[in-house]
């Protein structure tokens, strides 16, 4: 009779009987309960060294600093920055040292979500803090998304846009931050307008936004476009990655005043009891109720924990961007000028009259490159080969007359314009 050998473990060779368990592997590879122990022992002595790379990835900054490197980019909008500091502080400490510093205990993801008026620096708030903490950043459009089986962009290809940002390393992509932008526009439709139609751009994008905003490990295609059964995936863990929302929830605030109260008071003491109805106030208020009222899906706006809102920017503030920021619109133009050598100087009246003519227009910080762009591009197209050319000012008649600014020469003449909008270098 032949004579049955018993199985040992293949790495330490103890029998079953000396170990508690002994784990079959394929081709007759056998390990044992204190070699596995012994395994997890050597990978947990590695962790801290992994964290230790991932805190020099990620710029960190308390608070203050946050706050202080946000001035010298966004004009106005403190509340909104002392939120957004705060915020992003918490996030990436819980991405740092959560693992291993309370085990114990698990810290959830605080994604934000950023309302207000278009042009006002919502976009720019986001940008500049992950240029602050050093971490890859994308932008997407929730307008251009369709839930999955629908002609559009599967919501997963905004996940390829980190990674490829990250110049394709995935472990610095899942620490990046991805703000999506109009995020209002896929508000459910309204129960009194129903559609015989799926709605496959509104609640099926929040539903299928749910799992990688709360996080979880997503397959990416790694040419972006539809999945199909037999391609490769990139595998991403969205657990640490930041999603900030941002939105104009136009129309939001007439929830928001019937909810606080603030309009239809009448009867006695509705006098002391009259708050400031102001589009401004009334979005202060903003809350998870009135997003959900709007459209949003519960579930979506219970993974956006911190809501902010930025203010409608005044004229003196549109003045102040074109000047203050580090990259403040008339810097870069003048930049630009000193390139050709030629100084570009802009007139008070000239800022002031850039900054009504946006404000009128409704299009906040964004419209102040285009006006400026119009003001200046005869200008521009003249200096490349105009030799005479070294100084222009920038008046106000540019703006509300549509003349043409006025151009000196080096040894002070003035240059004229013809009538046909031309430069005559030889007046």
């Amino acid at each position: 009779m032949k004579r049955t050998t018993m199985p040992k473990c293949t790495f330490c060779q103890q029998d079953h009987d000396q170990v508690e368990r002994l784990i079959a592997g394929p081709e007759g590879i056998f390990i044992c309960n204190q070699c596995v122990e012994r395994c997890l022992g050597l990978l947990r002595e590695e962790k801290p060294g992994e964290s230790a790379t991932v805190a020099d990835d990620i710029n960190l900054l308390p608070p203050r600093e946050i706050l202080a490197a946000l001035d010298e980019y966004v004009i106005g909008q403190q509340q909104a920055k002392r939120v957004l500091s705060v915020a992003v502080y918490n996030h990436y400490k819980r991405v740092l040292f959560h693992a291993s510093d309370a085990p114990d205990v698990e810290l959830e993801k605080s994604n934000i979500l950023i309302a207000g008026p278009t042009g006002c620096g919502k976009t720019m708030l986001a940008q500049t803090l992950a240029r602050i903490l050093d971490v890859p950043f994308c932008i997407v459009d929730a307008t251009a998304m369709t839930e999955a089986g629908y002609v559009g962009e599967d919501v997963e290809n905004i996940l390829l846009r980190l990674i490829q940002v990250a110049d394709g390393e995935i472990s610095r992509a899942e620490r990046g931050i991805i703000y999506v932008d109009e995020i209002d526009k896929v508000a459910r439709k309204s129960m009194d307008n129903p559609s015989i139609t799926r709605d496959v751009s509104g609640e099926g994008v929040q539903q299928a936004l749910l799992k990688i905003i709360e996080g979880t490990v997503a397959n990416v295609p790694p040419q972006g476009g539809r999945k199909h059964p037999h391609q490769e995936f990139l595998q991403i863990d969205t657990s640490n990655i930041l999603f900030i929302c941002g939105g104009t929830f136009a129309g939001i605030e007439e929830d928001i005043g019937k909810r606080i109260g603030a309009r239809g008071q009448i009867g006695f003491g509705a006098a002391a009891q009259q708050q400031d109805t102001s589009h401004t106030t009334l979005l202060s208020h903003l809350a998870p109720e009135d997003l959900m009222a709007y459209g949003l899906i519960p579930e979506l706006v219970g993974r956006l924990p911190v809501i902010t809102c930025v203010n409608p920017l005044e004229q003196a503030d549109l003045v102040r961007i074109l000047t203050q920021p580090r990259n403040a619109l008339i810097s870069q133009y003048q930049r630009l000028f000193a390139l050709d050598d030629v100084e570009l100087v802009v007139e008070a009246d000239a800022l002031e009259s850039v900054a009504e003519m946006s404000l009128s227009r409704g299009t906040g910080a964004r419209g102040l490159r285009s006006i400026l762009e119009r003001g200046l591009m005869d200008v521009m197209f003249e200096i490349p080969g105009g030799e005479e050319i070294r100084r222009v000012v920038l008046q106000r008649a540019v703006f509300t007359e549509d003349a043409q600014p006025l151009i000196y020469s080096a040894d002070g003449r003035k240059l004229r314009w013809t009538e046909d909008g031309r430069l005559n270098s030889a007046a």
